[in-house]
């Protein structure tokens, strides 16, 4: 018997250390009764939101929102009697049916995992693992079966394009690297993704690191180089320790170092730990990084693929375009292209994030609708509510109205609605969100995060903060939707980089598609939305105040008056919106107006 416990970042912030601690407590007391329990470490299942998850094999059983104190019982139910722990399995929210295996949970049922096809099944720590799941296989054909050029040619009928943001032709890329004068020539993995509510390299890199390593090797063979860097943010300790381990392993096997399974080719690889800027996720900030300098872009006139890291050729992708590779390389392009659409080709994986009902890691073929994730896998929006809005992309991307649902998710048709793929957040927003106060969180994240370098990015963008600031705290202005539309324009067609260039995108896209909310904050001096401090009210309904005093009790400016049992009023005058008063309230008898 086999009992597997996710042990990624998500499930560990759940509980999973004590879980997994538990249950070797436990085997080692079942070591007389049972002749054999396996207990390993898997990661990145998807389903976030329900973790600790516990799978348990034979039998396909999957556990979720274990805590430590349900593991006596999955030991004396499951591991010692066969049975199922009902209250541990998945229960559909409509019908109200269990689901014994992750087959059965609507949530996994309309994905197509490529990328994530061993995230939950293999043992992240153990090479071992990966080879018997056919892990190095396409690297042994690639380096013995196919020339580099060869090899180029199979990623170009993939049609694989970047994943990292910009979805460029992967087999471009590295033809053009290959091509370039100079030597030696570098590959680089992007892993510094820093996009707010975003996680799907740290998952892959987690949850299947040799997966990652496997696809750069092949990549450099194809370029021709011999060595090359993992870029991963400092914030993501299980992922560099993931891939460090993994490293080494690749390397105690020879599959990293000189002669790589005495094919004559030689490559080897290193993480470099980066600071957490979010610009350092472009590519010549990344590199200067690299080189020791303070991460600020520069010009693209020279392309990294002629002069990058230390002015040499240098192919730089990120974590989820070299873990499609191996796959690739082993299933054939062709195969790959017939998945997706006719310009994006094979699958995405996102962070499904927000006001959704099940958050976590999802992989679907390019062209599905947003319909389909956010309801068939997300199971729609959490707690009943409307939904408003679909922002993807990161803080560069675009807020995509509820209205336009029905859209497929590619390259282009999102860059078509004014958003982008990015690195792959999915954020979901409900009736309750202010999409002024969205573009002002984003345009406020750039400023705090721009290099500072060129001034459409420097003043422009905190000019853009500027005025989101005023309209949200009601000192907006006649003209100011006017004004933030032409630095706009100004920043696309000045800044230095895609940062700057990118950070109209939540500022067109809210006033497109949500311009009346910029003209009641404006004019009326009111968030529709009733998120924005100043710009709506408190108010007591008296046919559902109770007068049990909760609120006046909490309420930090004394602004709450009545008498026990009778209604209560909120003095205008005093309150300072705080909320105390509206989270306090156990009978809905407080109304945001």
């Amino acid at each position: 018997m086999t009992v597997a416990v996710c042990m990624d970042t998500c499930c560990r912030a759940k509980g999973a250390e004590g879980v997994w601690s538990a249950l070797e407590a436990a085997r080692r007391q079942l070591a007389e009764e049972v002749a054999e329990v396996e207990l390993k470490q898997t990661a990145a299942h998807g389903l976030c939101e329900r973790g600790p998850l516990v799978m348990i094999q034979p039998g396909d059983i999957f556990y979720l929102n274990v805590q430590e104190e349900d593991v006596p019982e999955i030991v004396r139910e499951t591991i010692l009697g066969g049975r199922v722990v009902e209250s541990l399995l998945y229960e559909d929210p409509e019908t109200g049916k269990k689901a014994t295996s992750s087959d059965e949970i609507p949530f996994y049922a309309k994905q197509h995992r490529i990328v994530l096809r061993h995230n939950g099944v293999i043992d992240p720590t153990s090479i071992d693992d990966y080879v018997a799941a056919h892990g190095y296989e396409a690297l042994a054909k690639a380096l013995t079966e196919m020339t580099p050029e060869e090899v180029i040619a199979e990623v170009h009928l993939a049609g694989l394009r970047g994943r990292g943001g910009g979805g460029f032709p992967t087999a471009r890329k590295w033809r053009s690297c290959r091509e370039a004068a100079g030597e030696p020539k570098y590959v680089i993995c992007n892993g510094d993704e820093g996009d707010p509510g975003a996680f799907m390299d740290r998952s892959i890199m987690e949850g299947n690191p040799h997966a990652v390593i496997e696809g750069i090797i092949i990549g450099a063979y194809a370029i021709g180089a011999h060595e090359g860097f993992i870029y991963v943010r400092n914030e993501y300790p299980l992922a560099v320790a993931r891939m460090r381990e993994a490293i080494e392993a690749a390397r105690g096997h020879g599959l990293l170092g000189p002669d790589i399974l005495g094919s004559g080719f030689s490559f080897d690889l290193r993480i470099n730990r980066g600071g957490g800027a979010f610009v350092c996720g472009e590519s010549t900030a990344l590199m200067a990084s690299l080189e020791g300098r303070v991460g600020e872009p520069r010009e693209k006139y020279v392309h990294t693929v002629e002069a990058g890291l230390h002015d040499k050729p240098t192919c730089l992708n990120n974590v989820e375009t070299w873990a499609n590779v191996p796959e690739i390389i082993s299933r054939g392009g062709e195969w790959f292209a017939s998945i997706g659409t006719e310009g994006s080709k094979g699958t995405k994986v996102f962070s499904l994030v927000g006001n959704v009902r099940n958050t976590g890691l999802v992989e679907v073929p390019m062209g599905m609708t947003l319909r389909e994730i956010v309801y068939d896998i997300g199971g729609g929006v959490a707690d009943g509510k409307a939904l408003k809005a679909m922002q993807t992309g990161g803080p560069s991307g675009g807020c995509i109205p509820a209205s336009l649902l029905d859209s497929p998710v590619d390259f282009d048709r999102l860059s078509e609605l004014g958003s982008m793929m990015g690195s792959g957040g999915l954020i979901v927003m409900d009736e309750d969100t202010c999409m002024v106060n969205v573009a002002r969180y984003f345009v406020e994240f750039l400023q705090e995060e721009s290099c500072g370098k060129c001034t459409a990015c420097r003043e422009g963008v905190a000019q853009m903060s500027h005025i989101l600031n005023r309209i949200c705290n009601g000192d907006g202005r006649e003209g100011d939707v006017e004004l933030l539309l032409d630095l706009c324009d100004i920043a696309e067609s000045t800044a230095l980089c895609a940062l700057g260039r990118t950070a109209p995108n939540p500022v067109r896209s809210t006033i497109k598609h949500f311009g009346e909310e910029y003209h009641e904050h404006i004019r009326e001096k009111h968030c529709p939305a009733r998120e924005c401090r100043g710009l709506f009210r408190y108010e007591i309904l008296a046919e559902q105040c109770t007068g049990c005093g909760r609120c006046l009790k909490e309420c930090p400016e004394e602004a709450i008056t009545g008498e026990r049992k009778q209604p209560h009023v909120i003095e205008q005058a005093k309150c300072v919106q705080c909320g105390a008063c509206f989270e306090a309230c156990r009978f809905s008898a407080i109304a945001k107006v």
